[in-house]
C-alpha cells in the first residue's frame, strides 16, 4: 500500500474533492509541467463526463480558473475566491501561475462536453496551451476521487514523501494481510499504521500533521455551528445546523434532555461541516468533500461524549485507523461518486469513522474490521444523485445519517468479540462490483434519482 494518512486527509476547499480540489490541482500541474510560460498565447480547458454534467454546481469552472492562476486548494482563501474570479472575468484575461497574462473567455477557453466522457474515468479534463510560434501542448488528466488526480496513462498521484510499499514494515493491500501482520506482531492497526508512516517522516512530524488536520476539522464544525444564512447555487437551501444547534443548547432543551440527544448533536456536527463545504469553505477531504462531515463529527463525539482519559492519543489512533480503511477502499474499489456512487463516499467515510472510533476506544483489530464492514455493508448501492448538481441535497443530511450509523456500527462491533460473517475485503469487493453495475445516471451526473424528480434551476444554463 503506497498511500499515507495525508493522502486520505487533505486540507482543501469546498464543495467537492473530485470536482473542485482535483481540477484545481490538475490545472496548476499542467502549467507547471509546461513551464516556461512566457511565450504562451492561449490556454484552453475542456471538461468531460461528470465534470461537465455537474461542474457548474460543483464549482469546477471556478476551480480550473483558480488552478491556472496558480492557486492551491490548501492555500486559496475561500473568502477571496469570488473577488479574484470577478476581477479576471472583467479583465478578460488570466495571469498564468500569477506570472504571465493571456486572454481568457468562458465558452471559448473553458468548454463543457456534457455528452462525452474520456476513456479512463468519468471525471476527465483536457488542457491545451498554444505558444507564440503556433506549437501546442495538450494533456489529459483525471480527477479520481478524494482530490487525487492522475495524468492519462499514469498511476494516481500520491502525497509528497510517500514511500513504496516494499519499504514499510507492514505492507498491505487487503484487510486480511493487515490482520495477519497484527497477529504476527501483536500490534494494533493504529500502531502498525504509525510504524509505516514513520518510514516517511519523524514521529513529531506525523503527530503534528494529524493534529493539524483535526484542528481544521474541529474549527470547521465550530464555524458551521455558528453560521446561518442561505447556501449558494440557486436552490435557496437554508443552512440549518446553526439554528438547530442553538435550539439544542437552550435551557429548555437541556431541561428536557433525551437519551438520543448526543446522537442528534453528532448529526449537527456533520451537517455543519457539509454546509461549510457547500458554501465553498475550508474543509478536509475525509476521504472526499462530499462525505467530509462524518469523520469530524464522530471524532468530536469521541473527544467530548466518550470522555477518554487520553484524547490526544485516541484522536491520533482514530485518524490512523480510519486512513487504513480508506486506503483499502480506494485501492480495491473507489472513493469516487462519479465512479461507484455515494456508497464510495458516504459509505466509505462511515466505515472509516466506525473503525477509527473502535480503535480509539481500545477495540481489537478484529473489532475494528467488523465495524468498518458494517459501515460499508449498510450503504451498499447508495447512488450519487445531487439535485441541481450541487453538493447540498441529499449530501448534507447524508453526512448526518452516516455519522450516526458509524457510531452504531462501532457499538455493535465493540459489544461483540470480533467474529463476523462477512469480511471487510468481501464487502469492499461487493461495493466495487455494485458500482460497476450501477447505471451512469446514478453516479454524480444528476441525470437520475432525486436529481430529476425534483424541479430545480437549470444550472447548466446559468
Amino acid at each position: 500500500m503506497d498511500m499515507s494518512v495525508f493522502d486520505l486527509f487533505k486540507i482543501g476547499i469546498g464543495p467537492s474533492s473530485s470536482h473542485t480540489v482535483g481540477p484545481m490541482v490538475a490545472a496548476r500541474r499542467f502549467l507547471l509541467d509546461c513551464a516556461p510560460l512566457d511565450d504562451v498565447t492561449e490556454v484552453a480547458a475542456e471538461l468531460y463526463g461528470s465534470l461537465a454534467l455537474t461542474g457548474i454546481g460543483h464549482a469546477t469552472d471556478k476551480a480550473v480558473i483558480l488552478g491556472l492562476m496558480g492557486e492551491t486548494p490548501q492555500d486559496v482563501v475561500p473568502t477571496m475566491v469570488d473577488a479574484r474570479l470577478a476581477e479576471a472575468e472583467a479583465a478578460g484575461e488570466l495571469w498564468l501561475l500569477g506570472t504571465h497574462a493571456v486572454p481568457f473567455k468562458r465558452g471559448k477557453n473553458l468548454v463543457f462536453h456534457m455528452a462525452e466522457s474520456l476513456a479512463e474515468h468519468p471525471n476527465g479534463m483536457r488542457f491545451t496551451l498554444t505558444r507564440a510560434d503556433g506549437a501546442t501542448v495538450s494533456k489529459v488528466y483525471y480527477s479520481v476521487g478524494g482530490g487525487f488526480i492522475k495524468e492519462e496513462g499514469e498511476a494516481p498521484q500520491m502525497a509528497a514523501g510517500t514511500a513504496p510499499a516494499s519499504a514499510i514494515p507492514y505492507p498491505f493491500d487487503t484487510m486480511d494481510q493487515l490482520l495477519a501482520h497484527g497477529e504476527a506482531s501483536g500490534l494494533t492497526i493504529p500502531k502498525m499504521l504509525r510504524a509505516n508512516e514513520c518510514v516517511k517522516r519523524g514521529e513529531d512530524e506525523l503527530n503534528a500533521g494529524i493534529d493539524k488536520i483535526w484542528h481544521v476539522m474541529r474549527d470547521c464544525i465550530a464555524h458551521g455551528l455558528e453560521t446561518a444564512g442561505q447556501l449558494p447555487g440557486g436552490l435557496n437551501v437554508k443552512r440549518r445546523a446553526a439554528n438547530l444547534w442553538t435550539q439544542s443548547q437552550s435551557s429548555a432543551s437541556q431541561a428536557n434532555h433525551l437519551p438520543h440527544d448526543a446522537l442528534h448533536q453528532v448529526s449537527l456536527y456533520a451537517m455543519a461541516v457539509n454546509e461549510e463545504n457547500a458554501a465553498g469553505g475550508r474543509v478536509v477531504t475525509a476521504p472526499t468533500n462530499g462525505a467530509a462531515g462524518i469523520i469530524p463529527a464522530v471524532l468530536r463525539y469521541y473527544a467530548e461524549d466518550c470522555k477518554p482519559s487520553d484524547p490526544v492519543t485516541g484522536i491520533r489512533d482514530f485518524m490512523l485507523t480510519a486512513a487504513a480503511i480508506g486506503m483499502l477502499c480506494k485501492r480495491n474499489a473507489s472513493i469516487s461518486g462519479a465512479e461507484i456512487g455515494c456508497q464510495g463516499e458516504v459509505g466509505v467515510a462511515c466505515a472509516m469513522a466506525a473503525a477509527g472510533l473502535v480503535a480509539a476506544l481500545g477495540g481489537s483489530n478484529n473489532q475494528i474490521e467488523n465495524a468498518a464492514e458494517i459501515g460499508i455493508e449498510h450503504h451498499l448501492g447508495m447512488t450519487c444523485d445531487p439535485i441541481g448538481g450541487l453538493v447540498q441535497i441529499p449530501c448534507i443530511e447524508r453526512n448526518g445519517m452516516g455519522a450516526v450509523k458509524a457510531i452504531t456500527a462501532a457499538s455493535l462491533a465493540l459489544k461483540g468479540d470480533g467474529t463476523h460473517f462477512v469480511s471487510l475485503d468481501e464487502v469492499i469487493e461487493t461495493m466495487r462490483q455494485t458500482g460497476a453495475d450501477m447505471q451512469a445516471k446514478y453516479k454524480e451526473t444528476s441525470l437520475g434519482g432525486l436529481a430529476i424528480h425534483v424541479i430545480t434551476v437549470n444550472h447548466a444554463a446559468c
